[in-house]
């Protein structure tokens, strides 16, 4: 049975539940996008279902930032992103990443993410890793003993890692 993750904002305003098969946060993007709107080392995003997706309250809360992916040289958005990041308008919490392309799933950050605490840990024999280190600036550190990557790490993403390594939850 999927674990429920329970999550809010950081002001608890927002509130919300999702049931996820894949509940370890193994991976960090440092990409610009999410060290912007995530903080100084970047975002944990675990992976949720979608129709599990229950706003407990807050839902007039919510706002969604659609990040450029591009700017020309005035720094005005050039290429718009095709994820959707949703936030809580009263504290600006970053609560979940969502792509049209991938409508089964919903990528709360772990961040968020209330109970169950602590989250499931990283299997014994694997390691965590950071994501599109090729757009961080050098000052921004990596977790002591995790592997880097400069774009995508290796594989097809969250949920074949949670398979191979064992850290599915059916």
């Amino acid at each position: 049975m999927p674990v429920k993750l329970e999550g809010s904002c950081h002001c608890k305003a927002v509130k919300y539940t999702v049931d996820s098969n894949t509940p370890v946060p193994y991976q960090l993007c440092q990409c610009s996008i999410c060290r912007k709107v995530g903080g100084y080392m970047g975002s944990i995003n675990i992976m949720g279902n979608t129709s599990t997706l229950d706003i407990i309250r807050g839902k007039d809360k919510i706002k969604v930032y659609i990040a450029p992916v591009e700017f020309d040289h005035d720094d005005k958005p050039k290429k718009m992103g095709n994820s959707k990041r949703s936030f809580c308008t009263e504290c600006s919490s970053m609560l979940w990443n969502y792509h049209d392309e991938w409508p089964d799933w919903i990528y709360p950050f772990a961040s968020t993410i209330d109970a169950p605490n602590p989250l499931p840990p990283i299997p014994e024999g694997t390691t965590a890793y950071t994501l599109k280190r090729a757009s961080c600036p050098e000052h921004v550190p990596v977790p002591a003993g995790w592997k880097t990557y400069q774009g995508y790490g290796p594989g097809k993403g969250i949920e074949e890692w949670h398979k191979i390594n064992g850290a599915w939850v059916d």
